[in-house]
């Protein structure tokens, strides 16, 4: 049977829910789970109130393999994450002694002030591990199944990178596309009919737009060839009966 490894992230900070500052994490998190395998089942974005990133990393990591947050572990006041992940797990936040070290010494040798805010940066729950930072030293950390990664697409991206290898991958998920010259309004009703024929699948309907015309791209997924061949048949020889005289929605 394939293996299924399943994930969730979590978006954590005010400016994005206000807009001010757009997400481009996310996309890049899907398609790194995708590539290894792991299916990212749901992505929250989440203020920064203390008791709102406490339900959610409760909720998402009860349910899924992995967690992913992003966000809220830099030196401001309004950086709570590393707090509030300690308060999910019911552990104190404290000063880690080795991110402490190396962030006294990477300021230090720059002949920049080690302030209480930059000291910020060090704390995590007691007993997480350290996920490195490349790019500006302060850590990411884990514990348990979550992974607390930096906001800045920079950092996070190299953040992820140091992560990957340690996560267990399942059965990556194959998929092939059908184009159908016809509006979703004719086929959905078929394609359902085929998606309940073929439960080991996932069948996706996206509309598209272009010269005046309606027409739709259809896509199978499966993690076994043969439940993919046999839906992607299927599919092919519903667009091909379809009436060439139908028109569009």
């Amino acid at each position: 049977m394939p293996e299924i490894v399943t994930a969730a992230m979590l978006v954590i900070g005010d400016e994005i829910l206000s807009g001010r500052t757009k997400d481009r994490n996310i996309g890049h998190l899907a398609d790194i789970m995708t590539a290894i395998g792991i299916d990212l089942k749901e992505v929250r974005i989440v203020p920064d109130e203390e008791d709102e990133i406490v339900a959610a990393v409760n909720a998402v990591r009860a349910r899924y393999t992995y967690v992913f947050t992003t966000g809220g572990i830099g030196p401001t006041h309004d950086d709570i994450t590393a707090d509030s992940i300690s308060k999910a797990f019911g552990v104190p936040c404290e000063y880690d002694a080795k991110a402490y070290a190396m962030l006294e010494a990477s300021y230090a040798a720059r002949g920049i002030e080690y302030t209480e805010a930059r000291k910020r940066m060090a704390r995590m729950p007691r007993g997480a591990d350290h996920i490195d930072n490349p790019v500006s030293i302060a850590p990411g950390f884990r514990i348990g199944n979550v992974h607390v990664m930096a906001g800045v697409p920079s950092i996070f991206q190299a953040m992820l990178d140091n992560v990957v290898p340690t996560l267990k991958a399942g059965t990556k998920m194959l998929s092939a596309t059908v184009h159908c010259p016809f509006g979703e309004g004719l086929v959905g009703g078929p394609l359902g009919d085929i998606q309940k024929a073929h439960p080991d699948t996932i069948i996706g309907s996206y509309p598209k737009y272009g010269d005046g015309k309606f027409w739709t791209e259809l896509v199978v997924r499966a993690r076994s060839e043969e439940a993919l061949e046999a839906a992607r048949k299927d599919v092919e020889a519903m667009v091909a009966g379809t009436a060439a005289s139908a028109t569009d929605p």
